[in-house]
């Protein structure tokens, strides 16, 4: 299968329309990237009254007074969604949203993207999951952070029993901002595809590790979506800048992948054509 890079901008743009425009033409211009992800949460649907007025749990990287007001900042409505879809168009890559909520699906549902995304934290919300299932004729992505493997198996099942498992990528990932290497447990990629390969459309990786290295091995491992956060520059306010790619990082991401699926086949013949003239040249032949 061919691979996908997904450059998840999710909350960093900051609230700001301009920034979050500068990051697709940054995707799409510099990089090449052919998806850009964002977020959509409804936060008094997601959080109860006392998490909505308690404080940000680590007040530097907050943009309101609450929790409930930092998150309320960072979002953008629909309306805003649909322009950073027209945007992504212009820029000739497509739009892509993780929905946190069954009122932020029925938003970018409306909107008509190709696949949408449930983040790890809601994955085992089946009426989230059912809506889907009944209303986006999509691709649904799915990450299983902080999941077990009962749980995984139960999301399988259900979207296996409302006839969408072919439309299901399920992403290996774990829920760390950043995530040391020792806790990727990339693995876990070859146990999805072993177990969930023939039932589901795909195998993904979502990282939240610093670099670009293990990606390369979770393609080998057999994934064939990733996904990883992106920011204009890591040292900005907010929890997700630290465990995201810059730009040169993402354009060089996406460039090594490219090279690996390329470079990950079998030989069709024994002796390559290109191999010929040097192995005339240096080929010892003890019987000669």
């Amino acid at each position: 299968m061919q691979a996908t890079l997904i450059a998840e901008i999710g909350c960093n743009h900051k609230g700001d329309m301009q920034i979050a425009r500068e990051m697709i033409r940054i995707i799409s211009q510099f990089c090449q990237v052919p998806f850009a992800k964002f977020q959509k949460r409804t936060p008094k649907e997601l959080l109860t009254r006392e998490e909505y007025t308690s404080p940000h749990p680590n007040p530097n990287h907050s943009y309101g007074a609450t929790y409930g007001e930092h998150r309320e900042v960072l979002e953008f409505d629909v309306d805003q969604h649909r322009e950073l879809q027209t945007y992504c168009r212009e820029w000739h890559i497509d739009y892509t949203c993780s929905v946190w909520d069954l009122t932020a699906a029925r938003d970018i549902v409306g909107l008509q993207p190709r696949m949408l995304k449930v983040p790890s934290a809601c994955n085992t919300d089946f009426q989230l999951a059912g809506y889907l299932c009944d209303d986006f004729p999509g691709e649904i992505h799915v990450s299983l952070g902080m999941t077990s493997a009962d749980e995984t198996q139960r999301i399988v099942d259900f979207y296996k029993q409302r006839g969408r498992s072919r439309d299901l990528v399920l992403y290996h990932c774990t829920s760390a901002y950043p995530v040391a290497f020792k806790n990727t447990h990339l693995l876990e990629i070859g146990r999805l595809k072993e177990r969930y390969g023939a039932e589901v459309k795909a195998i993904g990786f979502s990282g939240h590790h610093l670099g670009i290295a293990i990606d390369l091995a979770a393609m080998a491992l057999g994934a064939s979506f990733f996904e990883r956060h992106f920011t204009l520059d890591r040292t900005w306010k907010g929890t997700d800048h630290a465990a995201s790619l810059e730009p040169d990082g993402l354009r060089r991401l996406w460039r090594d992948l490219r090279a690996c699926q390329e470079s990950l086949t079998y030989k069709d013949q024994e002796i390559l054509p290109i191999e010929e003239p040097t192995r005339q040249k240096l080929k010892w032949d003890r019987q000669k």
